[in-house]
């Protein structure tokens, strides 16, 4: 099958790894597969050490254009079976060159409860949790046309571990992802407050470092507290944490989720949209309230002091991963989902 994959995305971020992992696990898989990325060279660089030569375009606002017509040279050029537009911008530019005549049918691929005014030009919509289909079926698209594909995570089991700046003798937790108000950080903060035996090492960049630095230094978290930044290593830092906890107050997905169940380690999760869908509560992770800092200080206390059911919702995860979050089953939903819409004579 001939597959266009375009995006228009920040240099990190989940949808933009799952991005990344999609395509070059198509490629791998024998599908014919066009990536089309906001211009990044790092981006670049990694899909073509997997075998994929993106064509970068700028993707930008209304004086952008150039964007439009490039991109119809592209597809034109590789003749897709199906493009798959990854969210706004990018359903945007797709959806235009749909509604004016392009051949191929186009998918637009929803991670979040987007304005679904983007993807006027989609025949289709593929959400990435069953909750956000039947969200954009409740506003009017039709239910025919609205689908649901989970994401996969890489299989991170096994990974060295990362050498953390944790005191020896410290709880090791470990938090990933944007530093934005959507992710919850200041709740976690507050919560390793009153974890004075716990120390966090928090893998992520966004506008809500500064914050987030004041507030730990008015909460005295010293030496108990790590900035690392973005990684790429999630594997090695999960393979050196005790236990992932995604505190968000706004969460569609969780991608960290599907990471930590992949690398065998316990979560403790605010019951945003995403984790409440993916976890079974006291079975393949902790759920808490939202915008609770005790409650969530007092599941991660209650994990660190038993072992034994810490291993059981790391086990009971790594299940959930490998039976329905794992590359090979996601890969083989995609391609029936994309089997199904495509006219046989352009695949």
């Amino acid at each position: 099958m001939r597959i266009a994959h375009v995006i228009a995305g920040a240099p990190m971020g989940g949808a933009e790894a799952f991005y990344e992992r999609l395509t070059l696990a198509q490629h791998r898989a024998g599908e014919t597969v066009l990536a089309v990325i906001r211009t990044d060279a790092a981006r670049a660089a990694r899909l073509a050490a997997g075998g994929l030569d993106a064509v970068q375009l700028p993707f930008g606002g209304p004086f952008d254009l150039r964007t439009a017509p490039a991109l119809k040279a592209a597809l034109a050029r590789f003749r897709p079976g199906v493009v798959v537009s990854w969210a706004n911008r990018a359903s945007r530019f797709a959806g235009a060159l749909r509604r004016r005549g392009a051949p191929w049918p186009l998918v637009g691929r929803m991670g979040g409860y987007y304005d679904l005014k983007y993807y006027r030009g989609c025949d289709a919509l593929i959400g990435n949790t069953e909750d956000i289909r039947d969200w954009v079926i409740a506003r009017g698209w039709p239910a025919t046309r609205a689908h649901y594909v989970p994401n996969f995570a890489d299989d991170l089991a096994g990974a060295p571990p990362a050498a953390l700046s944790a005191p020896p003798g410290a709880r090791r937790l470990l938090a990933l992802g944007r530093l934005h108000p959507n992710k919850g950080f200041d709740i976690l903060l507050r919560a390793l407050a009153d974890l004075p035996e716990a120390h966090l090492s928090l893998a992520g960049e966004g506008p809500e470092r500064p914050a987030l630095e004041a507030l730990a230094r008015s909460l005295g978290l010293g030496r108990r507290l790590a900035f690392l930044g973005w990684r790429q290593d999630t594997g090695a830092l999960l393979a050196a944490a005790e236990a992932l906890i995604c505190p968000s107050r706004h969460e569609p997905l969780g991608n960290v989720v599907l990471e930590a169940w992949s690398a065998a380690r316990p979560i403790v999760a605010a019951a945003a949209e995403g984790p409440a869908a993916l976890i079974r509560p006291g079975e393949t992770g902790l759920l808490v309230p939202k915008e609770d800092p005790a409650a969530l200080a007092a599941a991660i206390r209650g994990l660190l002091a038993d072992p034994a059911g810490a291993a059981a919702l790391a086990e009971a995860g790594r299940a959930e991963y490998a039976a329905h979050h794992a590359e090979a089953p996601v890969l083989a939903r995609w391609r029936a989902f994309l089997t199904a819409l495509v006219p046989q004579e352009m695949a």
